[in-house]
Parts: C-alpha cells; sequence; structure tokens
C-alpha cells in the first residue's frame, strides 16, 4: 500500500509515550512535536493507530498544505482541492478548526470559510451542495493553522479516541482515559505484579491498567471511527485488524482499586463490567488510612485530589497520610503520584526518584514515582537496589522540564485567604484563572476540549485491613464475548454517533 503523512494528536506531557508505542506499531519517521507526534504508513497503518493506540487523542490525515495569511486566502486555497474525491454526493461534512495566528481570532471563522470554498465548488460543478453536520457527519475535516501555516487534513478518528466505550458512569472530574493510559506506560509497568490503586475514583487507571497487562486495544469497544464512512474505506482490512488478537497475552497477577466513597466503587464496577474485565481488577470501599503491606509485590498509581474543591488543611494531611501509609506499609514496591501543589508533594515526605511534567486538563502537574524500602537509602543500594535508573537519571538532568513558576504557593495562600473571608470579600480566584487562561487561547482555542473529562470471583481483598469482595452476577464481555469480536458483523453495529 502507499505510504502518507499522519499526525497523532495527544496531551502535553505524553509525547514520547506516544512516540514510543508509534515505534512498536511499526510506523515509520516518527517525529515528536507538541501535543502530537507525526509518522508515515499506509492505510493499514492508520487504522491500527486509531484502533491499537493507548496514548492518542485523535489521528490525521493531512491532505494540503498552503499559506493562510487572510481569509481570502484560505477560501481560495481550500478551494483548490477537488474535494469530490473525499465528499461523495449526499453525504455530510463537518469543520474543526484550531488557530493559533493574529490574523484569526476567531475559529469559528475560519470554519465558516473553509465550509463556504467546499460547498460552493460543489455548487458550481454539480449544482447541488454537501449538508453540513455538526453531530454524525460523514467526512471530518480538520485545520490548524499556525501564525500563517495553514494544514487541513481528515481526521480518521471521529469522536475522541480517549472515549474508548467502556465508561458507562463517572465520578466528578474522572481522569481522561488517554493520560491514566499514559502514566501506566509511564511506570514502565506491563502487568509483571499486582497494580493498586487506592482512589480509583470511577476506575479509569484500573480498565486501562488491564487493558495495557493483556495487550489489548482500547478501540474493541469502540461503536465506529470515522474513516468507516469514507469512499476507500477498506472493510475487509479493518475486520483484519479488528479480530486479530495474536498479540493479546495472558495476565497472572490482579489488579485492585479502592475508594472511601461507596458511589465510586459502584460506578468503577459498573465500567469494570462493562469492559468485560472482572476477573482482572476487583474494586472494595476502603480508605487509604488503613492500607496495609500486600502480600503480592505490586505496583501503586494514585490520582488524589488537587485541592480545587477540599479545604487546605484537609488537603496536606491527605497527603501526609499517603505518605505514610506508603513509608509503612509498601515497602519494596513502587508507587507513583500524580498531583499539583509542590506543597502536597511536600506533604507525602518522600524523595522522589522521578519527577515527570504532565498536563491534566489545564493544570500542569506531575507525575513523580517512589520507590519505597526499610531502612537507610545507604543499606538499600548496598544491597542491590536502585532508586534512580540511568534513564530517570538522564530525564532529570534535562532542562527547562519544568515551569519556573508553577503558582503552588500563590493558589494555596489564596485558598487560605478565601477560607477566611466571607461571601462579601471571597475572591473567586479559580474564575478568574480561568478567565486569564481564556483570554490568553483567545476564547476559542480548542486546546484541551477534548478532556475530562473476564468472569467475576470473591476475593479477599490485598493491601487493607477490611474482607473485600468482588462484583459477583456482573455481566461479563471477556474474550469470545467481547462486544460481538469473535463475529464482528459491520451491518449489525449501531453507528448512532453519541457526540
Amino acid at each position: 500500500m502507499n505510504e502518507f503523512e499522519l499526525i497523532a494528536k495527544t496531551f502535553m506531557g505524553l509525547e514520547p509515550v506516544l512516540a514510543k508505542e508509534l515505534t512498536q506499531l511499526g510506523a515509520n519517521n516518527v517525529q515528536i512535536g507538541r501535543r502530537m507526534v507525526s509518522f508515515t504508513g499506509d492505510k493499514e497503518m492508520m487504522y491500527r493507530a486509531n484502533f491499537q493506540l493507548h496514548t492518542a487523542i485523535r489521528i490525521l490525515k493531512p491532505i494540503a498544505r498552503f499559506k493562510a495569511r487572510s481569509a481570502d486566502e484560505v477560501y481560495e486555497e481550500v478551494k483548490k482541492i477537488d474535494w469530490s474525491k473525499y465528499i461523495e454526493k449526499g453525504k455530510t461534512f463537518s469543520v474543526d478548526s484550531v488557530v493559533y495566528s493574529e490574523e484569526f481570532r476567531n475559529s469559528r471563522f475560519v470554519t465558516y470559510k473553509v465550509k463556504d470554498a467546499i460547498v460552493d465548488q460543489f455548487r458550481e460543478n454539480t449544482g447541488t451542495r454537501p449538508n453540513i453536520s455538526v453531530s454524525n457527519p460523514d467526512i471530518r475535516l480538520n485545520i490548524h493553522i499556525a501564525e500563517a501555516d495553514a494544514t487541513l487534513s481528515l481526521d480518521s478518528s471521529g469522536e475522541s479516541l480517549h472515549r474508548r466505550g467502556y465508561r458507562q458512569e463517572s465520578v466528578e472530574a474522572p481522569l481522561n482515559e488517554v493520560l491514566a493510559a499514559g502514566m501506566i506506560l509511564m511506570t514502565g509497568w506491563r502487568g509483571e505484579t499486582d497494580f493498586i490503586d487506592p482512589m480509583c475514583g470511577s476506575g479509569t487507571l484500573l480498565v486501562e491498567a488491564a487493558l495495557i497487562a493483556h495487550n489489548m486495544s482500547p478501540g474493541i469497544f469502540r461503536k465506529e471511527f470515522a474513516f468507516e464512512k469514507w469512499p476507500d474505506f477498506d472493510a475487509e482490512l479493518f475486520d483484519t485488524i479488528y479480530n486479530d488478537d495474536s498479540q493479546e497475552r495472558e495476565f497472572i497477577h490482579h489488579i485492585y482499586g479502592y475508594d472511601i466513597d461507596m458511589k465510586a466503587v459502584n460506578t468503577a464496577r459498573l465500567n469494570v463490567r462493562a469492559a468485560g474485565l472482572s476477573n482482572d481488577i476487583t474494586v472494595e470501599n476502603a480508605d487509604f488510612k488503613d492500607f496495609t503491606q500486600p502480600k503480592e509485590k505490586s505496583l501503586l498509581v494514585v490520582n488524589p485530589p488537587y485541592g480545587e474543591r477540599i479545604s487546605t488543611p484537609n488537603l496536606l494531611n491527605t497527603y501526609k497520610m499517603i505518605g505514610e501509609r506508603l513509608k509503612h506499609a509498601f515497602m519494596g514496591n513502587e508507587a507513583w503520584v500524580l498531583s499539583y501543589r509542590e506543597e502536597c508533594f511536600e506533604a507525602i515526605g518522600l524523595k522522589p526518584s522521578i519527577k515527570i511534567p504532565v498536563y491534566n486538563g489545564s493544570l500542569e502537574c506531575e507525575f513523580r514515582k517512589y520507590a519505597i524500602f526499610d531502612g537507610t537509602m545507604k543499606d538499600f543500594r548496598q544491597e542491590g537496589g536502585i532508586v534512580k535508573t540511568e534513564d530517570e537519571k538522564r530525564q532529570m538532568a534535562e532542562k527547562h522540564r519544568f515551569k519556573k513558576n508553577r503558582e503552588f504557593k500563590k493558589r494555596l495562600d489564596e485558598d487560605e485567604e478565601n477560607a477566611e473571608s466571607d461571601i462579601r470579600s471571597f475572591k473567586f480566584h479559580s474564575i478568574e484563572r480561568r478567565k486569564q487562561n481564556d483570554d490568553r487561547r483567545g476564547g476559542n482555542d480548542r486546546r484541551g476540549r477534548d478532556r475530562f473529562d473476564r468472569d467475576d470471583k470473591d476475593f479477599k481483598g490485598k493491601g487493607f485491613k477490611s474482607k473485600g469482595f468482588g462484583d459477583k452476577g456482573g455481566k461479563s464481555f471477556g474474550k469470545g464475548s467481547r462486544y460481538g469480536k469473535s463475529d464482528r458483523k459491520r451491518s449489525n453495529r449501531d453507528f448512532d454517533n453519541e457526540d
């Protein structure tokens, strides 16, 4: 097949992880950019990228590049393209614009110019015009303008790839699936040990961990991809990719999720059952302060509250408790913590092996690794223990890995000031910051708009004092019946878009 250029979009901080995924998938000319990774491949590679990548938000296929110094120039350049090759008679389309330009302050204006050029070409050539559909178009287009450089692409994904399809319900501020998968891949864990999330919320980290442990394609739950409506769609090729589970592997360990909120526990259980992974994941109602040493070697990944909705004293006490539990009940294992405030990390009271900057929505967070050992660091090293790998030392030595002014302390002081004020003098700093961010982004920037947001069995929970219980009676979509994977019939699939 012919090879062409493709672009995989992702979140800030996940670019190296995505690049590694693409390389392992067999993509060529992989190059890291800002919130994206470019690569080349054929039609099969494009299908696989959509279906198999854990850390991509969407896959774009560029079809034109041109200078966009004015609205008229955008219109004329778009009109030069033979749109009959991409949009068949009777089909609908939509345009998504991402603009970073002094010339174009409103991305919707760019969207309208692209739509006008396409519609006018069809009207002049055929006397009819294609219709626009925002919710469920046949063809999705994406135009990206950076200053005067424009790239017009076909969107092969459609709905953001973070919308796997297994999430039935969610708790407040759920962790984005792509970010969760990226965090797990950063740890290097591929299912070699047990996995624990002691504050699991709606269970996103748990499900993504199981997918990675089994090397399952996250696209298995999706109803559709945008490329399935393209004129040159190869249904036989995609069916072969869809039904190929030869790379999946057995997972002999277990994944444990805990949460103090029973509503979150029930939500996580529902999502785990919907993913058909109840044999691999157990979710229990438990408080992290009751955490005890797990019997098996484990990796712990946790995304605690950042303090956006919790008062400062409770927040710092929560992180102090996390550090205390890790130090006394997680010896011989690795723990990774995602958070936002420096004061929170300081409250943990442990020295991290590595700090990785990642974005959770608009917040520049840090993902920190802690090697938990008994005794002194000197003794640990003398016994052959590794606190920081050579690769981690190299990463930590890189300059400009973090912003110089993260405003951790400023935000903490603001919250303390708010806590001491009454409603007449309360300063809504979060709203002010949001307005400032919107102003900086031009109000219409789409950056971050994609964000956040096998049979059941009884189990005696590891790591907590309380006795655990499985989600009995849950419906399983396990291997052989996972959303009809074994005999996937495209004509029987539901193509209603839930965008």
